[in-house]
């Protein structure tokens, strides 16, 4: 295990110092969104999958990834890697 903080730990760093920010448009989630929100609900309701380790492999990501993919891109590649882990997947079957 590091030391080192992980890409969601960056309390205090003055790189990421913000401003609060007000969303200016309501848009609702966009098909794929929603698609992986689904995928990730049935794996959970099917006892598959946890939030803690969807948590824990988003905050595994390496820092381009994390800065550069969306919200629920990020979400798809946690699931990816929970269900390979655990052998219901592999990543021949996801080629």
């Amino acid at each position: 295990m590091t030391d080192l903080p992980l890409q969601h730990d960056l309390g205090g760093h003055p790189r990421f110092r913000c401003t609060a920010v007000e969303p200016a448009d309501d848009a609702p989630p966009s098909a794929f969104d929603k698609r992986v929100d689904a995928v990730r609900a049935l794996l959970r309701e099917k006892g598959l999958f946890t939030v803690d380790e969807m948590r824990l492999n988003i905050e595994r990501l390496h820092e381009t990834e994390y800065f550069g993919l969306t919200y629920y891109e990020k979400w798809l590649r946690s699931v990816v890697a929970v269900m390979v882990a655990k052998g219901v997947v592999t990543w021949e079957d996801l080629a």
